[in-house]
């Protein structure tokens, strides 16, 4: 060996002691962490003298907006009436008066543009006038009701030009203002839209509020048509949100966790989920604390969180909120995350969002539980005792059933993105095939309203547990499917398939536009056969009746992660887009862009946009999570395996030497194995290198095919690099010695915390 080899190996050395030091510190800073109290003691201070006292809400607007502005406002939120702009001043400076009462100097918009998360500019309420520049605290109306931020480095997916910077964010009052506090202060923050210059919308809220106009408009009318003189239909929602907790210190020993938001390494460790334990088990005391933090934070947004629990895999959990209007609920699940993620450095924690965070065990997800209602507050898909003669129920479920039949597709677009592709399909959450899960007795209603039956048998019947002491139990009607993407619940369907990280924004913006169409159809045929003389509620009957008739085939009962369920859902021609860049481009459809201009969600350059939009956030994630992996490999786990084959061959020559003619067959064989694999490791990170340099140089003159010809090059060649890189690199986590390895693993992040 050479003085150079020996310096190289020294340093390997040196590299790996020092990895393996920042994990053992880890480990030891774990071990230190108690559990944080919370600032509230609700001993003395009651849930509901906390709850939304950080909001402009309607009781804090009653009180301080003079009565006639207040009503206006209130016709606003109740009734979608714009409000009068001459009023803006009064609201505007009532709103100032209560932020600066409760410490806020600063004001910002607050929006949501394509980059998935939240944007604020904030502006102090403090102005200088006169001569002398005396300082005042001021808050117009005009300020409240338009921004204007730098759009230029937002997401536009070609909407404009990246030198034209101007954007406008405007007020959105149907979603109250609310304070954001930190360490040493608070910001008033004011959500609002966001638009290009153009007037294009550049963000997740304003398809969102089109989306809800429009189910609006086809559902009154709907009802109308059925003797409901309703005239507002609201989408309401309630997201569960799953989410991930480690210690900090792990988190800043894991490069790949910082800027992937996943771990990109790390073997299965020996002891994942399997026993089932952690489900719904007692919550440690530390992970409680942390979570009575969040929850009294969100108490004071208004936030109404209702749940938490210990989820499938171990260090998961989840919360859950009640049901409110689709936008509120959107903006309250934002609030949320951030809530999440700031609350946890508080408690040496960090809350992971990422779908698949680690491998091996289950990943999160963010069930969107969908209904409407009109403005008496009637959920239009409560089905009562006897469904099958609720005939208002049985049309807007039938309008639902072959939205979903007929715009599956765009459902499996709306949840498209890198992080979810890890866990759709697996046997763990819905696969990439959109179903609806009804339950044997909707189901044995729809079938007999296909047939033209009467009746059905069916029925809800009592538990009994077989114990004298112990009620009979009410059954529901139906059970729970859990492997179902679209599953009805009760008196609302559940999209189980979309991501733990994404806005919710989107897919409902999509679910909102399908069934506004398909409602359109349901009444503009029943009112053709009223029009020509059938009696309404035999003109209901047959729409019904036909419409289901053609559109059975989403429905399914079973178990969608079996195979049978695939090859079936195959013969019935439902689509099986497994990948990203297999289900955006539906997105740019001639049917697609005329159905969202058609209902005025989406002008065919913004739609186009988000497809552009999308399938760049999808290169950037596997481009950066592809680096990653070969500078983690190159630089981590490379030099601790060598580091380790070092010593053992160390330890072969030194046996050797100090005794003759001993068998060393064991040890060489472990040699020969680390030589094999440290090889192996080396050519797939060369592979994987030569990959990514390729996939920027997929290059043409159609930036269309040019962004989707990326996108299919990352899933079919880059991805199946990096796994490969992975697969070695975890069979050497397996090998080497434990003192030497470099990351902290999954044994470690799951369960010590």
């Amino acid at each position: 060996m050479t003085v150079k080899d020996r310096g190289m190996v020294m340093k390997r050395g040196v590299n790996a002691d020092r990895g393996a030091n920042l994990r053992a510190d880890a480990l030891k800073a774990v071990q230190s962490r108690t559990p944080v109290h919370t600032g509230i003691d609700y001993t003395e201070t009651s849930v509901s003298d906390i709850f939304a006292q950080n909001v402009f809400n309607r009781a804090t607007m009653r009180a301080v907006l003079p009565k006639n502005v207040y009503k206006a406002v209130i016709r606003c939120l109740d009734h979608g009436e714009q409000l009068d702009a001459s009023m803006a001043d009064i609201v505007a400076n009532a709103m100032k008066d209560w932020a600066i009462s409760r410490g806020a100097t600063h004001f910002t918009h607050w929006f949501q543009p394509m980059t998935g998360l939240t944007a604020e500019k904030h502006d102090a309420f403090l102005v200088f006038s006169g001569e002398e520049g005396q300082p005042n605290l001021e808050f117009s109306g005009k300020l409240l009701i338009q921004g204007e931020p730098d759009a230029s480095s937002f997401p536009s997916g070609g909407i404009r030009s990246t030198f034209e910077a101007r954007g406008y964010t405007g007020w959105d009052p149907t979603s109250p203002a609310f304070l954001m506090e930190s360490v040493n202060g608070k910001t008033l923050c004011i959500p609002t839209v966001f638009c290009s210059y153009s007037g294009h919308a550049l963000d997740k809220k304003t398809p969102l509020l089109r989306s809800m106009d429009a189910i609006s408009k086809q559902a009154v009318r709907l009802l109308n048509l059925l003797g409901n003189d309703s005239k507002r239909v609201t989408c309401t929602v309630g997201a569960e949100q799953e989410y991930f907790l480690i210690d900090e210190a792990y988190y800043l020993a894991r490069p790949d966790i910082i800027n992937a938001g996943r771990a990109l390494f790390g073997a299965r460790p020996p002891k994942g989920q399997e026993m089932e334990d952690h489900y719904w088990g007692s919550i440690k005391e530390r992970v409680l604390a942390f979570m009575m933090d969040t929850e009294a934070e969100l108490y004071k947004l208004g936030v109404p969180v209702k749940t938490r629990h210990n989820e499938v895999a171990p260090a998961q959990f989840e919360v859950a909120p009640v049901f409110e209007t689709s936008n509120l609920a959107t903006d309250h699940n934002m609030l949320l995350m951030e809530v999440f993620r700031n609350t946890a450095r508080k408690h040496g924690l960090r809350c992971l969002f990422h779908e698949k965070p680690f491998s091996g065990v289950n990943g999160s997800g963010k069930h969107n539980n969908w209904s409407m209602a009109d403005e008496r507050g009637n959920n239009l898909l409560d089905p009562g005792h006897t469904p099958q003669d609720n005939q208002q129920f049985v049309a807007v479920l039938t309008a639902v059933i072959r939205a979903v039949n007929k715009y599956g597709h765009l459902l499996r677009a709306s949840i498209a993105f890198a992080g979810n592709d890890h866990r759709l399909g697996a046997n763990e959450a819905p696969p990439a095939i959109m179903s609806i899960y009804l339950g044997d007795k909707l189901t044995q209603v729809v079938e007999a309203l296909i047939s033209g039956k009467k009746e059905i048998s069916v029925q809800s019947g009592t538990l009994q547990f077989g114990v004298t002491s112990l009620p009979e139990l009410p059954r529901d009607d139906s059970d729970r499917n859990r492997t179902s993407p679209f599953a009805f619940t009760g008196n609302k369907f559940e999209f189980r398939a979309v991501g733990s990280s994404q806005s919710i924004a989107w897919p409902n913006a999509v679910l909102n536009t399908i069934v506004a169409e398909s409602l359109d159809y349901v009444a503009s045929e029943i009112e053709k056969l009223v029009k020509s003389g059938t009696d309404l509620g035999a003109a209901v009957e047959k729409v019904v009746r036909e419409t289901l008739s053609e559109n059975k085939r989403i429905l399914f009962n079973g178990d969608n992660y079996s195979r049978e369920w695939h090859e079936e859902a195959e013969r019935r021609g439902l689509p099986n887009l497994k990948t990203t860049p297999e289900a955006l481009p539906c997105l740019v459809d001639k049917e697609t862009l005329a159905l969202f201009k058609k209902y005025e969600v989406l002008e065919n350059e913004e739609l186009v946009s988000r497809y552009h939009i999308n399938l760049e956030a999808y290169c950037k994630t596997v481009n950066i999570e592809s680096l990653l992996t070969a500078n983690m490999a190159r630089t981590m786990i490379l030099p601790a395996a060598l580091d380790y084959q070092q010593k053992v061959a160390q330890t072969i020559a030194a046996t050797r030497a100090a005794v003759n003619g001993v068998n060393l067959s064991t040890q060489e064989h472990l040699l020969k194995e680390l030589c094999e694999k440290i090889c192996s490791l080396q050519s797939a990170i060369d592979k994987l290198e030569s990959m990514v340099k390729e996939a920027h140089h997929e290059e043409s003159g159609d930036h269309e095919a040019e962004n989707l010809n990326r996108a299919r090059f990352f899933e079919q060649k880059v991805i199946p690099a990096m796994n490969a890189v992975r697969a070695f690199a975890d069979e050497l986590e397996l090998i080497v010695d434990d003192s030497l390895w470099p990351l902290p693993k999954f044994r470690e992040m799951l369960y010590v915390y």
